[in-house]
């Protein structure tokens, strides 16, 4: 088999494999690119805070489904309703970040951004777990699913804390964007450092759910993701 140019592709390679190729190299930036985003976006909040960085994290998680779906294999009218409901819940909640009228306002805002979180990791991970082969897209895409639960449940801690009309840390520590992440982040990894716990038992149970969560994606999605995981030249 040979190319438009009379040459064969990739060494006697069928030509009809250089597009699906192209379209996984494709969807590896891609996910790359989404990967570097939701690193920045997380470093940027971790030494700032206010109304202005919620609003920027919102329309990042926006980008994430909307990168999700775009690589997702369901039906178009899925996809478009989907896009629909994220585009018109996401500008409810961008304003209630930017206006803060009030503290439940804030929290159904963190709630939504949750859901947004919720509907990207599991598009991701299906997509993931629907490729033949493990490639940069599949790492890239798995690492950035590990990443989005931990700030998926940032959103979900901040929401229980403004909506449960008490605070969610115990002994009355304050709580924030860059608290909720940082615990967050602490609890899916399991480090447990211990500065930051949740004083009430809803808190906790979501908190173990998450701990558990965290390890069950490590030890068997990712770990397997690796270690299937051959370079190009290998896979030749």
């Amino acid at each position: 088999m040979t190319s438009h140019d009379g040459e064969p592709e990739d060494g006697g390679v069928p030509a009809d494999l250089a597009p699906r190729r192209e379209r996984a190299a494709a969807l590896s930036g891609r996910y790359g690119a989404l990967l570097l985003l939701l690193i920045v976006t997380y470093l940027v909040s971790a030494f700032t805070t206010g109304p202005l960085i919620s609003a920027i994290q919102i329309v990042v998680f926006v980008g994430a489904v909307l990168l999700a779906l775009r690589n997702a294999q369901i039906a178009q009218w899925i996809a478009r309703l989907i896009v629909g409901v994220v585009f018109a819940g996401s500008a409810v909640a961008l304003g209630l970040a930017v206006s803060q009228p009030s503290e439940a306002a804030v929290g159904v805002a963190e709630l939504w951004a949750g859901l947004v979180l919720l509907t990207a990791v599991v598009m991701i991970v299906r997509r993931v777990l629907a490729s033949t082969t493990v490639t940069l897209e599949s790492l890239y895409g798995a690492v950035s699913a590990y990443m989005i639960i931990g700030l998926m449940f940032a959103a979900f801690y901040a929401a229980m804390d403004k909506l449960g009309g008490v605070a969610f840390f115990a002994n009355g520590q304050p709580g924030d964007t860059r608290t909720f992440q940082y615990f967050s982040f602490t609890t899916l990894t399991t480090l447990g450092y211990g500065d930051f716990t949740a004083a009430g038992n809803a808190g906790r149970a979501v908190a173990v759910m998450e701990a558990m969560f965290g390890q069950i994606f490590l030890a068997t999605l990712v770990a397997r993701l690796v270690a299937a995981f051959q370079p190009r030249e290998r896979r030749k």
